[in-house]
């Protein structure tokens, strides 16, 4: 980065503190990943120059052979991936991608339901303070209060008496594997579409690690980061009829020239994750994160429904007294890395809340396993146990910055070349 340390010190500055962030710190934001080189290669490639509105061989700007066959591969390797028989791999975000689905199939004031965000659903599934909660009439099912797992029984009555037009499957902060098949028979019922939000689950679902919601639901959106290993961006998987109203609503309807250098990492994205080793770093995933939910539940700890199918864990902190904020905070301090999450029926806000949120993806990258779950376990007990010693939380970041060391954000091992 020599050009941009001469041209603009400042940014290469801030560039160079995040990189020793994500080195020397144990990231586990469950929705956060370190791509691989060649991801990060195309991401920053000269393809960022090049406008291509439309789609290949149908675009409005001359120049764009070469684009084309980036996004031509994109598409086919997320077909592949998915068995799916469309998809539109420009939008943006995964919001996004939801976005253009309702926008494509609903009309403003229709009614949709999606989990409730103080269940572990997602803002663009409904959320008063969303477009989707504004634009749409909004209802939310949430988890039963005693296996804290979706209520089949609730979304079922919900939908009869509500009749909505759209059901949105799927969730930001939900530990547990969705049954996408009963999603899939109430909304036949309800004469609904079915639409599956599988952003933090696509890699699981790649690998068949989870259950397959392409089969059953109308539209399957996902970001292209999380356990996809990907870069930030959404796509949309559908049946083909949906296709052309889907195309036409991403552009011209909500975006114009899509970024051929981000479209180009998503196809390397999806090469990777078509290797046969990406099935052994989605297993490897979901074991430490069901390592790490024993060694809490070792040291005392509840976890929302008990544990995990997938590549997190909610933490329920109310018995200890402690905030997630306040845990986010001491364990920042510790040189660790979550975010505070509410848990169902939580009596604090969501700017408080009564627990945290953890993902196994990045230290997964990064070749840890097992063993070294126990060792984050322990350093995130010790901090959690004392979140007011900084004495204590100043040792424990030396600690951190040791034990990272060994770890290089490139991890060969996950490399797929």
């Amino acid at each position: 980065m020599d050009d941009l340390a001469h041209t603009d010190p400042e940014i290469f500055a801030v560039i160079e503190r995040e990189r020793q962030r994500q080195l020397h710190k144990l990231e586990l934001i469950a929705s956060e990943n370190f791509v691989s080189a060649a991801v990060l290669e195309a991401q920053g490639s000269i393809l960022t120059h090049k406008y291509a509105e439309g789609y290949p061989g149908r675009r409005f700007y001359g120049g764009c052979e070469y684009v084309d066959t980036a996004e031509n591969l994109a598409l086919s390797r997320v077909k592949e991936l998915f068995g799916a028989p469309y998809a539109n791999v420009q939008p943006h975000s995964g919001t996004q991608a939801n976005m253009a689905i309702y926008f494509s199939y609903l009309q403003f004031g229709d009614t949709i339901m999606g989990m409730d965000l103080a269940h572990g659903g997602h803002l663009s599934h409904g959320a008063a303070v969303n477009f989707s909660g504004r634009m749409f009439k909004a209802v939310t099912y949430g988890v039963d209060r005693h296996s804290e797992q979706v209520d089949f029984d609730a979304v079922h009555e919900l939908a009869l008496r509500h009749r909505p037009k759209m059901i949105i499957a799927g969730a930001s902060a939900y530990p547990r594997a969705m049954n996408f098949a009963r999603f899939a028979e109430i909304a036949r019922e309800v004469e609904a579409y079915l639409l599956v939000d599988m952003a933090h689950i696509a890699g699981l679902i790649a690998v068949g690690l989870h259950p397959d919601p392409v089969p059953v639901a109308d539209f399957v959106t996902s970001t292209t980061h999380k356990t996809l290993r990907g870069p930030r961006g959404g796509l949309i998987l559908a049946q083909e009829k949906y296709g052309k109203a889907l195309d036409s609503q991403i552009f011209p309807g909500m975006q114009g020239g899509p970024l051929m250098h981000i479209i180009a990492a998503k196809a390397v994205a999806f090469k990777e994750a078509l290797a046969p080793k990406f099935k052994r770093y989605q297993e490897q995933i979901i074991s430490n994160a069901r390592t790490l939910a024993r060694e809490f539940l070792k040291r005392g700890y509840r976890l929302v429904a008990g544990g995990t199918d997938t590549h997190m864990i909610l933490v329920d902190l109310a018995a200890t007294g402690l905030t997630g904020r306040d845990a986010e905070k001491a364990l920042d301090q510790a040189g660790i890395t979550v975010n505070k999450n509410a848990i169902p029926f939580d009596s604090r806000p969501p700017t408080i809340t009564s627990g945290i949120r953890v993902g196994t993806p990045a230290l997964t990258t990064r070749g840890m396993k097992e063993k070294e779950m126990a060792i984050v376990a322990d350093f995130m007990h010790q901090a959690l146990s004392n979140p007011k010693d900084t004495a204590l939380l100043s040792r424990l970041e030396s600690q951190v910055r040791e034990f990272t060391e060994q770890y290089p954000l490139f991890a060969e091992e996950w490399q797929i070349g």
